[in-house]
C-alpha cells in the first residue's frame, strides 16, 4: 500500500532539513536525519509517497495489489533495513530464470536454479556438456567475489577509482567488468548464443547499449545487477513494493519526521552555505518554508530546474514494463517445464545473444524491434499476499513484463500506437514458447476488460517525471569518484554546501536502495 495522508500545510516555518520528494530515498534520508535529532520536512507533489516503489491495485474492481513501476529488490542494505528498525521482507525466488528455445525442432529451455546438480543437468541437455556450466560457475563466482567487495562501500563515503581498484583486488575481474566491453567477456566465457544471453541481460535492464559499447554503459548496468546484497541475488518484496515505502514512511514519521503531501516544490533559494528555503505549490496557492539545509529526491534535471541553474541533457530510458493479472498460469510448449517453477524465476523471452544485437540495432535504427527481448516474473507464486484471498484460491496469478531496447525516441511520434504495437510483437514472442495464447489465461477487470497494462519510457516521464523515462534517472556510473568530481565526500553534494541531490540520479543510485538516501543524509550530518 501506498501511504497516504490528509491535506495539511506544513506545521513549521523553519526546519533544519527540508525533503524535496516522498521518494523511497526520500523517505530514507527523511528518517535518518529525524533519528539523528534533526526537524525534518518532506514535501511530495503527489497524494501520497512512495514515487515509483509502490503497490496499488490497477485493475478496476479486482483485488490484487501489483508493484507497479519498480518490482524487485537487490540493492537495498540490509543495513538500512536494521538501522531505521523497518518492518520489511524479502523472499528468496526458488528459480533465479528459465529461458525457453527450441532447439533442432524440439521446445526445451536453461533452467538455473533448483540445486546446483539441478541447473548442471539442465546446461548439459542444452549444450551437450558440461562446459558451460563450468564457465558459468567459475564466471558467477567472479562476480560474486567482486559484489562480496563493493557492495559494502555503497553505503561508505565514495571511494576514488584507485582505492575501489584496491579493494576489488583481482586485476582480471576488474579489467572484465570496469575496463573492457562486456561483450567481450561473455564471449571469451561462453560459446552457446542462449546462454551468452541470458548473462548479458543483467546489463541492459533499463539501458540502451550493445554489448560491445565503448562507453562501457552495459558494464555499469551490469555491476549494479550483480552486486546487491553482495550475493546478486534479486528478491521478492513481501506484500509488494509499496510494503516497503509503507515501512519507511512510518520509521521517519516515528522518528519525527514530519511529511506532506500534495505540496509541489518550485524553486529552492539558498545563500549556498547556511540557508535555504523552497517555494512550494498547493491546490491552495503557494507557500514557503525555510531551512538550514534541502535535501533533493528527484532527477538531476528537476534540482537544476530548482535552484535555477541550466539543466543537464536528459538521459534516454529504454524499457517496456507491463503488468498482467491471470487467471492461470499458461502452458509451456516445454512439457519438461513446470509452469509454477518457470515463472518464479526470470522468464527469459528473445534474448539470445544474436537477438539482443539485433533488436538493438533495430531499435539504433529507429524501428520498434520486431522480436522485442523481454523478461516476465511471477510476483504471486513467492508471495501471494498480494492477492485477494478469493483469488487465491482460484489459482491467480500476477505477471511482471519488462522489455529491453524500447528507447524513448520510438515512442516520440506517436506512443499510443507504439506501444500497442510493441505490447502485441512482444506477446508474440511469448506465445512462441506457450502451449495456449497468454490471452485466454488473462483475467477480466470488473467492466471485463483485460486486465493488463503498458507503460512506455514516455508513460513513465508523464506519470512519475522520470527524465526521458529513464528508470535510473541518468546513465549509471561506475561507484567511484571519478565519475562524480566535485561532489563531495559522500557523491551528493551540490555547488551550494547546503543542498544535496539524494534521488536515483546521484552516484551509486538507480534501482530501490535507499543507498543516495543514506548517503545524503550522511553529508548532511556532516559524515
Amino acid at each position: 500500500m501506498t501511504a497516504r495522508a490528509e491535506f495539511r500545510r506544513p506545521a513549521k516555518d523553519v526546519y533544519d532539513a527540508v525533503i524535496v520528494g516522498g521518494g523511497h530515498n526520500g523517505l530514507v534520508a527523511a528518517a535518518y536525519l529525524a533519528r539523528a535529532g534533526r526537524s525534518v520536512l518532506v514535501l511530495e507533489r503527489l497524494g501520497h509517497t512512495g514515487g515509483a516503489a509502490v503497490s496499488t491495485r490497477p485493475f478496476a474492481g479486482v483485488d490484487a495489489r501489483l508493484s507497479r513501476y519498480s518490482y524487485l529488490v537487490s540493492l537495498l542494505p540490509r543495513k538500512i533495513v536494521t538501522d531505521l528498525g523497518l518492518s520489511f521482507a524479502v523472499r528468496k525466488r526458488t528459480v533465479s530464470s528459465y529461458t525457453p528455445v527450441t532447439r533442432d525442432g524440439t521446445p526445451t529451455g536453461l533452467l538455473v536454479g533448483g540445486g546446483e546438480e539441478r541447473t548442471r543437468r539442465s546446461f548439459a541437455a542444452l549444450t551437450g556438456s558440461d562446459r558451460e556450466y563450468e564457465r558459468w560457475r567459475a564466471f558467477h563466482d567472479t562476480t560474486r567475489r567482486v559484489a562480496e567487495r563493493v557492495f559494502p562501500t555503497l553505503t561508505e563515503p565514495l571511494p576514488g577509482r584507485d582505492a575501489l581498484r584496491a579493494r576489488v583486488a583481482d586485476d582480471d575481474a576488474w579489467r572484465m567488468l570496469f575496463e573492457e566491453p562486456l561483450g567481450r567477456a561473455v564471449e571469451e566465457h561462453f560459446t552457446d548464443d542462449l546462454v551468452r544471453g541470458v548473462v548479458l541481460t543483467d546489463g541492459l535492464i533499463g539501458t540502451f547499449a550493445d554489448a560491445h559499447d565503448p562507453s562501457l554503459l552495459q558494464n555499469r548496468c551490469f555491476l549494479y545487477h550483480v552486486i546487491g546484497g553482495g550475493t546478486g541475488d534479486w528478491d521478492v518484496p513481501v506484500g509488494g513494493m509499496g510494503a516497503l515505502t509503507t515501512a519507511l514512511a512510518g520509521a521517519a514519521r516515528a522518528a519525527g519526521a514530519e511529511i506532506v503531501t500534495g505540496h509541489e516544490a518550485l524553486r529552492i533559494d539558498t545563500d549556498g552555505t547556511d540557508d535555504a528555503g523552497v517555494v512550494y505549490r498547493t491546490e491552495h496557492g503557494e507557500g514557503h518554508v525555510a531551512a538550514r539545509q534541502v535535501l533533493v529526491n528527484a532527477s538531476p534535471q528537476a534540482l537544476a530546474r530548482l535552484l535555477g541553474e541550466e539543466q543537464p541533457a536528459p538521459a534516454e530510458g529504454a524499457q517496456l514494463k507491463v503488468n498482467m493479472l491471470l487467471r492461470r498460469l499458461p502452458r509451456l510448449r516445454d512439457r519438461q517445464a513446470d509452469p509454477r517453477e518457470a515463472f518464479a524465476g526470470t522468464f527469459h523471452i528473445a534474448e539470445g545473444y544474436r537477438e539482443l544485437a539485433a533488436a538493438h540495432a533495430q531499435a539504433a535504427a529507429g524501428e520498434l524491434p520486431a522480436a522485442p527481448p523481454s523478461e516476465i516474473y511471477c510476483h504471486s507464486l513467492t508471495d501471494p499476499t498480494i492477492l485477494g484471498p478469493e483469488l487465491v484460491a482460484q489459482g491467480y496469478q500476477t505477471l511482471t513484463l519488462f522489455g529491453l531496447h524500447t528507447p524513448a525516441r520510438l515512442f516520440e511520434k506517436d506512443n499510443d500506437g507504439a506501444r500497442d504495437r510493441l505490447l502485441a510483437a512482444t506477446l508474440a514472442q511469448l506465445d512462441a514458447h506457450l502451449d495456449e495464447p497468454l490471452a485466454d489465461c488473462l483475467a477480466v477487470d470488473a467492466e471485463g476488460r483485460p486486465c493488463i497494462e503498458a507503460k512506455t519510457p514516455l508513460d513513465l516521464e508523464h506519470e512519475l517525471r522520470l527524465p526521458g523515462g529513464h528508470i535510473f534517472h541518468r546513465d549509471l556510473a561506475f561507484p567511484y569518484a571519478e565519475a562524480a568530481e566535485g561532489t563531495g565526500p559522500w557523491g551528493v553534494g551540490t555547488a551550494h554546501r547546503n543542498v544535496f541531490l539524494c534521488g536515483a540520479g546521484a552516484p551509486r543510485g538507480g534501482g530501490v536502495s535507499g543507498i543516495p538516501g543514506h548517503n545524503a543524509a550522511m553529508a548532511a550530518l556532516g559524515g
